[in-house]
Formats: structure tokens, sequence, C-alpha cells
């Protein structure tokens, strides 16, 4: 992955209500969600979110797909792990892990 690429992706990501869009767009799973369900989920104003998914979608971590007269909105799964992979792929390379923290069960 390109570190412009990620940057860009991440810095999108790095705003509340594009990370609030995002994130109900990858539990909404392979179907996606028509824009106006997701409006009324986030209960954001429709410019606002036209404007966040304008981002989103520029940045390759939404697609979207008109059917008739309703726009779904779906996670690019693809890109997802891409850049999940990006920050991942290459933990410790220089050096030996720390290691893992034991989880706290709240």
């Amino acid at each position: 992955m390109i570190i412009e690429k990620a940057a860009s992706q991440l810095e999108a990501l790095g705003n509340v209500t594009r990370l609030r869009i995002y994130r109900a767009l990858v539990r909404a799973g392979e179907e996606g969600l028509p824009v106006g369900r997701l409006q009324e989920k986030l209960d954001i104003p429709g410019s606002t979110l036209s404007h966040h998914l304008k981002r989103l979608v520029d940045t390759g971590l939404v697609i979207q797909d008109r059917q008739a007269t309703t726009l779904i909105c779906t996670a690019n799964y693809r890109h997802m792990n891409e850049l999940i992979g990006y920050l991942v792929n290459e933990c410790c390379a220089d050096q030996e892990c720390a290691r893992p923290a034991a989880k706290v069960v709240a």
C-alpha cells in the first residue's frame, strides 16, 4: 500500500462523524445500507451525511451503488483489510514484540 493512500484513509476516519458512518457500514455487512436508512440510524442531516460520505468514497473506503432510486452505501472491505494489513503486517519487524497484555474482563 502506498503511504499517501493510507494517510488519506486514516485522515478520513479521524473525523468522529465519518468514523460513525464507516462503523455503521462495516456492521451492515455486504448488503450495505441505503443512504436514507444510514441518515436515520445516525440521526444526522442529509447534507452532512452527503459531505462525509463523499470523503469516504473518495478515499476508497466506501462504495456507492444506485439501485433504481435508492443509493446503497457499502464498506469497501478489500480496502479496509489493506489498510489494517498495512498497519499490522510489519508489527515488530525491527525488534521482538513485547508479550501481549493480559485481557481485562470488565
